[in-house]
């Protein structure tokens, strides 16, 4: 019984495949540059591009209605707007650049909504601010899946570089001409990810598949191999569980995914060795001379 509960609904029903293969699409391409962002402590500016990517897609809605192509080419071109807008704001004027993107994202959402308000119904808002991964066609989920693999090789080439970056953007800077490379190439496949994210889970909940799964692994290990391949774990975990218990509870699938991943996250933070209780427990005596 708890078996056919498990994979019934995978093996019964089709747009619970391709909830899942958008899932585990996004798992190996948006988590992995979560780790980075975690590591390069930018996971509130991840969440700001989020929301900035909403006018963008808001235009898109207003005037072709719900049109991959339309929404997507909008949503990148305003992520990067702001995303470059903010550090043009940061180094040209007194403000950091996080009161910057703060401002931004408030604008943001607030000018997103109100596009989508205009011509649109609560129904149609909903979608764009929660998504609606089991409601992917084939056009999505081939977008969710080649920006996947664009991501996954722009990775692999630029692997050394963000290492690099992450852990002394300084040293690179001065001994790499890679350095801008680096640092505008992961922009963008921040917003590209945030893009994908936001056609099956939407904006207020893109980011949470990228942080959440990518904070609980950095509580179990510290070798970056084995954090990015528990973060893709965790992530792809947290969606078939939240897909499951949308299935069966009836409840909104976007949210249950992220619940999902942010009851592992809590978890981890109270029994990983770098959680809570678990560095309590892991502690070892000094010796003594």
């Amino acid at each position: 019984m708890i078996e056919g509960g498990l994979f019934a609904p995978f093996t019964e029903f089709e747009f619970m495949r391709r909830a899942l293969a958008g899932c585990l699409a996004l798992a190996l391409g948006a988590t992995p540059v979560g780790v980075f962002l975690m590591l390069r402590r930018m996971s509130l500016m991840g969440d700001a591009m989020a929301h900035a990517i909403l006018p963008g897609a808001a235009l898109g809605y207003l005037a072709f209605g719900l049109s991959l192509g339309a929404m997507t080419i909008g949503g990148i071109i305003a992520g990067l707007v702001v995303a470059l807008g903010a550090g043009l704001v940061a180094r040209s004027s007194i403000l950091k650049e996080d009161a910057s993107l703060a401002a931004f994202y408030l604008l943001s959402i607030a000018t997103g909504v109100m596009i989508v308000s205009l011509r649109g119904r609560n129904l149609d808002l909903l979608h764009v601010l929660f998504g609606s991964v089991l409601a992917l066609d084939d056009a999505s989920l081939l977008l969710i899946s080649a920006i996947s693999t664009v991501t996954l090789f722009a990775l692999a080439a630029l692997y050394r570089p963000l290492v690099l970056e992450c852990f002394d953007a300084a040293f690179l800077r001065g001994v790499s001409a890679t350095s801008p490379l680096a640092h505008y190439g992961f922009l963008v496949l921040v917003v590209l990810n945030l893009v994908s994210g936001f056609h099956a889970l939407g904006t207020l909940m893109a980011v949470g598949i990228m942080i959440l799964p990518a904070a609980a692994a950095r509580l179990w290990v510290k070798r970056l191999p084995a954090m990015l391949g528990l973060a893709i774990a965790i992530a792809f975990i947290s969606g078939v569980g939240g897909l499951l218990a949308s299935f069966h509870a009836d409840v909104p699938a976007g949210p249950a995914i992220i619940l999902v991943a942010g009851v592992i996250y809590v978890l981890s933070l109270a029994l990983a060795p770098g959680g809570m209780i678990g560095a309590r427990l892991d502690r070892r005596p000094h010796l003594e001379s």
